[in-house]
């Protein structure tokens, strides 16, 4: 399919009486896609378009479909008759309002991942605005990085590297014990997620998602932990032996010295 096609099919969704406004993220607005890239697309309504009438609109354009997921928003999940996979999310812009003023304005930090709406808000590519809302809730959140936010979400997911009962450490610890590699893989996740999450709030950066996250940090952040590369290589290839709470020492050292700059 051609640009000339995929441009219909945004036209298309458009002319849906429901949709506010529509976006397009992720590496195809940063050029940093390749031939596996899909296309991210986000839909923003005042409310829920008919099932059937996206179904309608989607089948002239695709070979699969996925109508109707609810995994992480609602999303039709996929594939271009060019067999390039497309997701568009569906967002209520009242609420996807209140979920970032939640974050920028009441500066809530979560376990991880805390600022990617808001990355995600202020670099999608507008290429639909019917009372211009999207482009209003653009200019809103287009400020400074709170402090406040900061401060939050180094404290909130700082706690869970280690030193609580609950922390990530501890847990992967009893889990390399119990030699539970599950456990360790989805535990070891939290852990990098919430590291993440603190490093690029230590540079009062947003969060840009889950993908390419080294280099992410290699090109956004201006600050970063002593051996950061080294040490997440050695997390990686040690993940399943004792070696990995050694290892995990060393990353939350070097984090603390960051932190406390």
């Amino acid at each position: 399919m051609n640009k000339v096609n995929v441009e219909d099919l945004f036209r298309d969704i458009s002319k849906c009486n429901q949709v506010e406004a529509i976006a397009l993220g992720g590496s195809r607005v940063s050029g940093k896609y390749d031939d596996k890239s899909d296309y991210d697309v986000y839909v923003y309504v005042k409310e829920n378009i008919p099932k059937g009438s996206r179904m309608n609109i989607l089948s002239k354009y695709c070979c699969k479909m996925e109508i109707e997921n609810h995994y992480w928003e609602v999303e039709d999940n996929c594939t271009l008759n060019s067999n390039t996979d497309i997701d568009i999310i569906y967002r209520n812009i009242e609420d996807f309002d209140l979920t970032i003023g939640n974050i920028v304005q009441k500066n809530i930090a979560n376990n991880g991942y805390t600022t990617c709406l808001w990355n995600n808000l202020n670099t999608c590519k507008v290429l639909y605005d019917k009372d211009g809302k999207l482009e209003k809730l653009k200019r809103k959140y287009n400020i400074i990085y709170p402090d406040k936010l900061r401060h939050n979400i180094i404290s909130k997911n700082r706690k869970l590297l280690n030193g609580v009962l609950p922390s990530y450490d501890m847990q992967i610890k009893k889990a390399i014990e119990r030699n539970d590699k599950v456990s360790i893989n989805h535990r070891v996740t939290e852990f990098l997620a919430s590291y993440f999450d603190i490093i690029f709030a230590i540079n009062k950066v947003s969060h840009p998602g889950e993908k390419r996250l080294i280099q992410q940090c290699i090109d956004l952040c201006e600050i970063l932990p002593m051996d950061f590369e080294e040490n997440l290589k050695d997390l990686f290839e040690n993940m399943f032996n004792e070696d990995c709470n050694i290892i995990i020492e060393e990353i939350v050292k070097n984090l603390d010295k960051i932190i406390e700059q």
